[in-house]
């Protein structure tokens, strides 16, 4: 997880702007991004349950307690990553057992494409007009390496776990 190759300095600053803006209200701002996800993949709703009660809607999960506090650690995680734009490696153990830990509760590799789709989503409707083609691009390396260290928890699970 080579960050100081993975992004210029310009593409750093990019996140670090457009996160500043969206980082106060991060509830708020979640809500946009799984919002997003559910209406491009209401097949992971089933995958949010909670005491294992199944929701009957996304507008039932998005209001649920429990949702709201996954929301709220979804956005430390991409808060993190912010903050570690400068070594993003130093994150690397920490990414790759939250990817053993959704791999776990039965994600599939693949969901995390339409995760990114609606993180970009969500970016777009809080930036506006500041949401330009380098900001997207910034942001979409920035996720693209968080991701592949998340998939490294699936490669290294080991049998009988």
């Amino acid at each position: 997880m080579e960050s100081g190759t993975l992004l210029s300095g310009r593409q750093r600053a990019l996140i670090r702007e457009s996160w500043q803006r969206v980082s106060g209200s991060p509830v708020q701002h979640g809500l946009v991004l799984f919002s997003r996800l559910f209406d491009l993949d209401p097949d992971l709703l089933p995958l949010f349950q909670y005491n294992c009660k199944q929701f009957a809607s996304p507008q039932e999960c998005l209001s649920a307690p429990e949702f709201l506090d996954h929301i709220r650690k979804v956005m430390l995680v991409i808060d993190a990553a912010v903050s570690h734009l400068e070594n993003l490696s130093c994150l690397e153990e920490y990414l790759c057992n939250l990817g053993k830990k959704h791999q776990a509760v039965g994600v599939k590799v693949e969901s995390f494409s339409t995760v990114g789709e609606s993180l970009l989503y969500m970016l777009e409707k809080c930036l506006g007009t500041a949401f330009s083609l380098d900001v997207q691009e910034a942001w979409s390396k920035l996720y693209g390496a968080v991701v592949k260290a998340m998939q490294r928890g699936w490669e290294t699970l080991p049998e009988g776990d």
